[in-house]
């Protein structure tokens, strides 16, 4: 699994002209899953995403994790985080998981990240979406699994 995550102070998703999904402080996490992703992944991900130290603590450190805060999450599916731009200037996306894995990965993701204590919101698998977000610092990370 691939996820880019963005520090927010607020984030949403729409589809349709219609908000599914709103967040305040916390994360907007666009996750990928991958072909050659094992059924663990999406727990172990979650996992490393909910102790992620991104949050500044009263020195100004990034010293504290979503937990710490208590913000939340909007999870927003996004295949195209699987681009190979290696050949010419489209670029493919083969790497990434058929639409019925991924979109079962993508669940599993959401449900293991709650389980954790951590409140999410989230898109709709699949559906064109349109995703607003104030990044706050601006802190962007990559993470592959």
């Amino acid at each position: 699994m691939r996820a880019l995550i963005q520090r927010v102070s607020t984030a949403s998703v729409a589809v349709d002209g219609e908000t599914i999904g709103a967040i305040g402080r916390g994360m907007l996490i666009l996750v990928c899953a991958m072909q050659e992703d094992t059924s663990d992944l999406p727990a172990k991900l979650a996992a490393k995403i909910s102790k992620l130290r991104i949050f500044a603590d009263d020195a100004g450190k990034m010293n504290l994790s979503l937990a710490d805060i208590g913000g939340s999450a909007l999870v927003v599916s996004q295949f195209t985080l699987a681009a190979d731009t290696s050949r010419g200037n489209r670029p493919g996306f083969s790497t990434a998981a058929a639409p019925e894995a991924g979109n079962a990965a993508y669940e599993a993701f959401k449900s293991d990240l709650a389980a954790l204590g951590i409140p999410v919101q989230s898109g709709r698998f699949g559906a064109d979406m349109q995703v607003s977000l104030t990044n706050d610092g601006p802190v962007t990370i990559w993470l592959d699994a």
